[in-house]
């Protein structure tokens, strides 16, 4: 078994959500300063980078970050490529082998330079949601920095999730992953109020 880490590095150049608050790292004190460590500080926005949404994110009754049961962010998962796809819909998943797990991870491909925001990128179809949910689904990746559009309001994407009890983790890096069964680690931060945590998402392969 190896670990695949499929989380995009955090630094000052992260591109933002437009409009959002962007990454930042800084040393509070250095060695010299404080004669023993370097301290540091960051800050961004929840959903910069890899991240999870929470339901509050999207549903001002929903539960927050904090509240969610950890055990919905680890599991058997499998990889889709789902490439050259402007939305994703339950039509091109009604053959994909999805027996004994309950995470699905879409490679898309349509976010291939993190340096910037792409200018467009897939999205999901409202009858993804309820077609997940009978296959026991209770959490999607997407390799992209959201499920829906970014000038969306309607958030149909994030909603057929929700109506469906699945949670969304967005802005993962499948860019050197196989498609395939593993288990999906994609833990957020214990953030009590939270709408959203960036994560280390990792995959680790299966022996047969």
């Amino acid at each position: 078994m190896k670990f695949i880490d499929i989380s995009m590095s955090l630094n000052n150049d992260t591109p933002p959500w437009p409009g959002d608050e962007p990454f930042e790292y800084k040393l509070t004190w250095s060695m010299e300063e404080t004669g023993s460590v370097n301290v540091g500080q960051f800050k961004g926005s929840n959903h910069i980078g890899t991240h999870v949404d929470a339901p509050f994110h999207y549903d001002s009754k929903g539960l927050k970050m904090g509240e969610l049961p950890v055990d919905r962010f680890s599991g058997r998962a499998v990889v889709i490529p789902v490439k050259e796809k402007s939305t994703i819909t339950a039509s091109l998943l009604k053959n994909v082998n999805l027996n004994g797990v309950s995470k699905v991870l879409f490679h898309t491909n349509s976010w291939e330079d993190r340096t910037r925001f792409p200018d467009s990128y897939t999205v999901i179809a409202d009858d993804v949601g309820p077609y997940l949910k009978t296959q026991n689904i209770d959490l999607i990746g997407v390799d992209t920095p959201s499920v829906d559009p970014e000038t969306s309001k309607e958030l149909i994407g994030h909603h057929t999730l929700y109506n469906n009890d699945i949670l969304i983790l967005e802005g993962i890096d499948l860019s050197n992953v196989a498609p395939g069964f593993y288990e999906l680690f994609a833990f957020p931060l214990k953030m009590e109020q939270a709408d959203g945590s960036p994560v280390r998402a990792v995959l680790r392969t299966i022996e047969i």
